[in-house]
């Protein structure tokens, strides 16, 4: 990708964390693999959470800490949530079936990448989040060209709430 950048939007609270990540799910068409980088607490599960609504589910979302991945088959598509904070090895992933659930027709959040570099594909979009003043700092960047398409529409989408 020629160029790189970066977009960022303050958030205070939770229930703006979990908007952000409506109108994130608004930008994603499928396909797409989004790592949420941040420390413990930062808000990647809400964030995650946000995706999730933004699609039509209603139910708990809960960190798959301890299973690694939690599926969510959805009308649109299927979103997969990854939390990869316990995994020992990145070669766990390849027992798991980790290719498996990179396809067009899901959309794969992926807490802690770091933990699985080297077996991961490239992410489309790489979601930073960091402490701000009165709650939370996310930052965007677009890795590939469907991960640009996506940060212009959430930047679009965050600017225009």
């Amino acid at each position: 990708m020629p160029q790189e950048l970066d977009y960022s939007a303050l958030i205070a609270g939770e229930a703006a964390m979990v908007m952000f990540g409506r109108q994130m799910a608004e930008a994603i068409s499928g396909g797409e693999v989004i790592f949420l980088n941040g420390d413990l607490g930062m808000g990647k599960t809400t964030l995650s959470r946000g995706v999730l609504q933004g699609f039509g589910h209603q139910g708990a979302v809960k960190s798959p800490t301890y299973t690694l991945v939690e599926p969510y088959e959805l009308k649109a598509l299927t979103v997969f949530h990854f939390d990869l904070y316990r995994l020992g090895d990145p070669e766990e992933l390849e027992y798991l079936g980790i290719r498996d659930y990179f396809t067009d027709q899901s959309v794969c959040l992926i807490e802690w990448p770091e933990k699985g570099e080297g077996v991961l594909p490239t992410a489309d979009l790489l979601i930073t989040i960091t402490l701000a003043q009165h709650g939370r700092r996310i930052d965007w960047q677009a890795q590939t060209e469907k991960g640009r398409l996506m940060a212009d529409k959430l930047k679009h989408n965050v600017v225009h709430s």
